[in-house]
């Protein structure tokens, strides 16, 4: 994630010296308080002013679809406060904060490379790490069957689109009565005015045109032209790309815009929307958003997020709602690892697929990003292709095709409910994949029992030996691994001495990497604050 903080929520903040306090509160908009009304009192038969009479506060804006309403309260009164006394208001359904959201990217510096998410030939991606063949999403061997429609529409919901870029252009959604129609009038009668290529909620205007270049990247791998000679491919040709605006040029936008937003992109028919941002709380009224989007039939891809979090028992939003057509994605570099900053889930996590210096249309001509929000336009391009291909497929299946048909790979192994990375070639073609014959889970294995103390002891130093006599390579199980995230370390070494991978946090019911030899040593470093269980390991595969 970006780390981009509202100049706004800085400066309250600091006025109020609350920063350690609140180090851990989800980030909202000081004083703003999004708020759902009971049928009773309604946002289109009562004016404002009364409206902040019966709620006591200043009515910001109003979401009259909705019966939702945006009040300001003194940003000096505590945010619990102020939502417990308009909770208590006989006339409020819902009162929570107006949640901030950010995209979630991990800067990167510029550069053009390969698109090796699309076809993985071993080659070093921008920043030079040597590919694994086959690490990609089967884009090549999908193409021979299907390239895209413009009968599908994809919802970039983000910081806009760049719809005049030349690689863009042509796969841009268009509203054709707006764009037929009069400068300044709703001429299809939607509400909004001039939306011609979708809406921009962050500054309220009909144009969705990206200021940041967040909202391009993803729509260069959902849908850069095909074919055309020029700049990179997305995973569809054709398909056309709605730009729904509601981050702004940082990188930020708040709950009342991402409401605003997905009810857009539901309104308008688009069957896919692509969510690559993430933050705040739980929000029960954008979880009612999203929920309204399924049930007009629409998958909702998002990135499960980028701050090494295992999203089971820790939910990121919002790709942890529980909403049956929410399709959470992991990122994936390309050797095959699920990247560092990736968050993960057995059970919430849904699929992995390429997050790592991946090359995309941005405002800057073409750039190398990483982060869980490259990873989700993938997913959200092999929706829109099995779309195309299959048109009367429903969102519900075809999330549940792109999860069966994700392919193997030993390191989403009991990190994604799939296992494995979305795969282009087997969401067409409705194939279940061939185990990956580089997991060790497929390997022979042979018992071990070597464990820590349970929990281990402050500013340990300690060394733990394994091996497997006459193995070219194995790989160590982790029946339980919980260590202080970051503090506490389990450094592994083969047989050489050299570090072949670092381990903390939570790594239950999982493998190391491959090394190779047959042999390895494992460091436990710790600090002196917190101590949890350490390691168990019960066996070690081979081969």
């Amino acid at each position: 994630m970006r780390g981009l903080i509202g100049r706004a929520l800085v400066s309250a903040v600091g006025i109020l010296s609350l920063a350690t306090a609140y180090a851990n509160e989800p980030e909202a908009v000081p004083g703003e308080f999004v708020v759902k009304l009971k049928p009773s009192l309604s946002t289109l038969s009562t004016d404002v002013r009364t409206l902040g009479s019966i709620l006591g506060a200043h009515i910001k804006s109003t979401i009259p679809e909705q019966n939702i309403v945006v009040v300001q309260r003194p940003v000096f009164e505590i945010q619990k406060a102020a939502i417990k006394a308009l909770s208590a208001n006989p006339n409020v359904e819902i009162a929570e904060p107006n949640f901030i959201y950010h995209i979630n990217r991990v800067p990167n510096d510029p550069m053009l490379g390969r698109l090796w998410g699309m076809n993985n030939t071993g080659a070093a991606d921008s920043e030079g790490n040597k590919g694994v063949v086959g690490v990609d999403i089967s884009a090549v061997q999908a193409w021979d069957i299907q390239t895209g429609s413009k009968n599908v529409v994809v919802a970039v919901i983000d910081t806009g689109i760049l719809w005049n870029n030349p690689d863009l252009a042509d796969n841009v959604w268009t509203n054709e009565i707006e764009a037929k129609g009069k400068a300044g009038v709703d001429d299809d009668n939607n509400g909004f005015i001039d939306d011609i290529h979708g809406y921009d909620f962050a500054n309220n205007k009909g144009d969705p045109m990206d200021d940041h270049g967040h909202g391009s990247h993803c729509s260069g791998t959902i849908g850069a032209k095909g074919n055309d000679g020029k700049g990179v491919v997305g995973v569809n040709w054709d398909v056309r790309i709605m730009g729904v605006k509601f981050l702004d040029a940082g990188g930020s936008g708040n709950l009342e815009n991402a409401l605003k937003a997905i009810d857009y992109a539901t309104k308008m028919g688009a069957k896919i929307m692509s969510n690559s941002w993430g933050g705040g709380g739980y929000s029960e009224t954008l979880k009612q958003a999203i929920e309204r989007s399924n049930a007009a039939g629409a998958l909702f891809v998002a990135a499960a997020g980028n701050e090494s979090n295992n999203n089971d028992s820790n939910p990121s939003y919002p790709a942890s709602y529980q909403i049956p057509n929410v399709l959470s994605v992991a990122a994936v570099n390309n050797q095959g690892t699920m990247a560092s900053f990736s968050n993960f889930g057995r059970t919430s996590v849904h699929v992995g697929a390429p997050g790592v210096n991946v090359v995309s249309t941005t405002t800057a001509g073409y750039e190398s990003w990483s982060g869980t929000s490259m990873a989700a336009p993938h997913v959200t391009g092999i929706a829109a292709l099995v779309l195309a291909n299959e048109p009367n497929i429903t969102a519900l299946e075809l999330k549940a095709r792109i999860i069966a048909t994700a392919k193997p790979i030993a390191g989403l192994h009991g990190k994604v409910r799939s296992g494995g990375m979305a795969n282009a070639f087997t969401a067409l073609t409705n194939q279940m994949p061939a185990p990956d014959a580089n997991d060790p889970a497929n390997w022979n294995t042979t018992s071990a029992n070597v464990e820590t103390a349970h929990p281990y002891a402050n500013k340990a130093n300690e060394r733990y030996a394994v091996s497997a006599p006459g193995a070219h390579q194995i790989a160590i199980y982790f029946e339980k691994f919980t260590t202080e995230t970051k503090y506490d370390v389990v450094k592994i070494k083969d047989a050489n001495g050299k570090v072949v991978q670092e381990l903390s946090g939570s790594n239950d019911d999982s493998f190391s990497v491959v090394i190779d030899g047959d042999s390895a040593t494992l460091e436990l470093t710790s600090d002196d604050s917190i101590n949890n269980f350490g390691f168990k390991i019960s066996k070690l595969a081979y081969r």
